[in-house]
């Protein structure tokens, strides 16, 4: 082996010097140094690693100075340390796919301790980065650096919990089919951002009565859409503008559908309300088999009037009542009289007015409704549009007299009236967690058969939408 001492060595013309060929190796005792214009720095490998981006993904052993990638998915991997190293000796280690948590990284010691302990290190934190330096025999390796990518991160989104989590693409969903918290600990920066999260908010239908019991009204349908689902397949009630995101916790109430009273009662129930993010949607209106207060009628969509005598019409009750923008529902349908029988009004959806009663029962206004790929965990294609979630239809309404038919529910869970042998039978429910108005009993002949029920409401539901990755 050849030895050159020299004091300086300079370039014969400009100002870089070239060392050696493509594919020469020079090695640099630990500790040495390089002095530019009087600035010690260190050239060697002590304390420091230079980074081999070839990813590592089977067992190896470490070299001295150097810092690796290691990619555990399809397996657990050791890196076997330096046997006998110099002090000042550096090896780092990067979980590269972050899969540390489900296959660990050994390291393995080759006769030196690590921390002290004559044992092989694990480690299983998910996207951990570790440098060890060796010390000297009493304490062997030591970290002397050890961080996350979470600790540097470039982008960050909504953190929250409470109800049932699912997601859809780079959404997540809190769906809430009863009483809850909804908790936000993390904000989104500007990189991760928008801090905006989408609701649907569906209160309790209204129930009906028996003998010739008017549609109950569905509940209140409240939707926003500020984080772009798809059109045409989004709701045109849907709000434009969602709710900004802050640090706290939001009460979210579900509402009960209105319970169906007992057969000789002239009246159903209202829905509950339903609320979240601070909307509030009105529970749905009670039908009626005979004229009384007209107040328990309105409420998110309105319950269809009652059939009435032969000259009489049965008034609706009215719909998006408190008012708010977009409207959260719709009127009933009149009650009235044809020639030989009298049917109720079909309860008002959240999409369409209930229809009109006369021989027969009324239909239900059509609920409304959001996308199913975009609120994940709303199961069903009920409706016209498909791969759609139907949400607040409104109760058919009963009829009286042989001959006449029982009005059907609205799509969005509203229940069909009765319709059994000789015309009579009990109003079918709203559907569970739609929000759908209770169909009203049909009874066959005029004073009879008063043993007839209407169906309960639906209870509502809320969901929240909001952007948790890119």
């Amino acid at each position: 082996m050849s030895e050159v001492k020299v004091n300086k060595i300079s370039p014969r013309s400009g100002t870089e010097v070239t060392l050696g060929d493509s594919g020469d190796t020079f090695t640099i005792p630990s500790g040495a140094t390089i002095n530019n214009q009087g600035t010690a720095t260190n050239f060697g490998a002590t304390g420091a690693a230079s980074w081999d981006t070839t990813v590592k993904t089977a067992s190896f052993t470490g070299v001295a100075g150097v810092g690796y990638f290691v990619d555990t998915t399809s397996g657990a991997i050791t890196v076997t340390l330096p046997a006998s190293p110099d002090a000042g000796a550096v090896v780092a280690v990067k979980d590269y796919a972050g899969t540390f948590d489900t296959n660990a990284l050994t390291l393995g010691r080759n006769g030196s301790k690590i921390g002290g302990d004559a044992v092989d290190g694990t480690l299983t934190t998910e996207g951990i980065a570790v440098t060890l330096v060796f010390i000297d025999s009493t304490q062997g390796w030591l970290v002397t650096d050890s961080g996350l990518q979470s600790e540097s991160p470039t982008r960050t989104y909504i953190t929250a919990t409470g109800g049932t989590i699912t997601c859809s693409g780079d959404y997540k969903i809190h769906t809430f089919t009863g009483p809850g918290t909804f908790c936000v600990s993390g904000l989104a920066n500007p990189s991760g951002g928008p801090n905006t999260m989408d609701y649907l908010v569906v209160a309790g239908g209204g129930s009906s009565t028996g003998a010739v019991g008017s549609g109950g009204g569905a509940g209140g349908f409240r939707l926003s859409n500020a984080t772009c689902m798809p059109a045409p397949l989004t709701s045109p009630l849907a709000s434009p503008t969602g709710i900004t995101a802050t640090i706290t916790s939001y009460p979210i109430v579900v509402g009960g559908g209105g319970a169906a009273p007992s057969p000789a009662s002239p009246t159903g129930t209202k829905g509950s309300v339903s609320s979240g993010l601070g909307i509030s949607s009105a529970g749905g209106g009670a039908g009626k088999a005979a004229a009384n207060d007209g107040a328990c009628m309105t409420g998110g969509s309105g319950s269809g009037g009652a059939g009435e005598f032969p000259g009489s019409v049965g008034p609706a009750g009215a719909g998006n009542t408190p008012p708010v923008s977009p409207p959260q529902g719709n009127n009933g349908g009149t009650g009235g009289q044809a020639p030989t029988a009298r049917g109720g009004g079909g309860g008002g959806g959240a999409g369409a007015v209930g229809s009109t009663g006369s021989g027969s029962g009324g239909n239900g206004g059509a609920g409304s409704f959001i996308v199913q790929s975009g609120f994940a965990g709303c199961n069903g294609t009920s409706g016209p549009v498909s791969s759609t979630k139907y949400f607040a239809g409104g109760g058919g309404g009963g009829f009286e007299a042989a001959g006449g038919s029982n009005g059907s529910g609205g799509a969005g869970g509203g229940g069909a009236a009765g319709c059994g042998p000789n015309g009579q039978g009990d109003g079918k429910a709203g559907t569970t967690n739609t929000g759908g108005g209770g169909g009203g009993g049909s009874r066959g002949q005029p004073g009879t058969n008063l043993c007839q029920e209407g169906g309960n409401g639906g209870s509502g539901i809320v969901i929240i939408r909001y952007k948790f990755q890119n």
